[in-house]
């Protein structure tokens, strides 16, 4: 019975193809990860609208700049996530200066909407919280998430750096996000 190729390998083969300018493989490779990059997009901006526009930044990305995909280095699927993960992680550093450049403004404004005390406090208040919540999670989940969210690093790379399996890592992420939730919701 021949052996069927991998769906990974399938979408390096025309990524290959894609950088050297072939538009039908492009097809195939933005077929086959535009709905991943949604997703993580999504996860990360959780604004949809907003995650469109950066699954078609990335896909506009991943046509101009195939060939610097490797496939020593990992699977096309990696390295196209890995371009989306950045591209929505600068998206929402950029949301988050446009915020802080209107409140400063707002703060050099007389007529003051808000009190700039009590939004400080509640600022550090909701840090001792998301500390605290974060303190009782189990090491092998409080790492990856402190990577991932306060490092700005990908599974792929917290995966590299704490020596353990790429699913691994999701699964302790995914089970610390549920555990930090939780005690964000309770009110610890």
């Amino acid at each position: 019975m021949p052996h069927a190729s991998r769906p990974d390998t399938d979408v390096d083969t025309l990524l290959l193809k894609a950088a050297a300018g072939d538009r039908d493989a492009f097809a195939g490779v933005y077929d086959a990860l535009a709905t991943p990059v949604m997703g993580l997009a999504c996860r990360i901006l959780r604004d949809p609208a907003q995650a469109e526009e950066v699954t078609q930044d990335v896909m506009i990305e991943v046509w101009r700049t195939a060939e610097r995909f490797r496939p020593d280095r990992g699977t096309a699927k990696a390295w196209v996530l890995t371009l989306a993960h950045r591209r929505a992680v600068d998206r929402v550093r950029s949301v988050q200066a446009g915020t802080d450049r209107e409140k400063r403004a707002g703060m050099l404004s007389p007529d003051r909407d808000y009190d700039q005390v009590a939004e400080t406090v509640e600022i550090h208040d909701e840090r001792r919280r998301v500390q605290r919540c974060l303190d009782t999670l189990a090491r092998l989940q409080r790492v990856p998430l402190v990577l991932a969210y306060f490092q700005g690093m990908t599974y792929l790379e917290v995966a590299r750096s704490l020596s353990t399996p790429e699913g691994t890592v999701k699964s302790r992420m995914r089970n610390g996000l549920k555990q930090l939730r939780a005690c964000l919701e309770a009110g610890s």
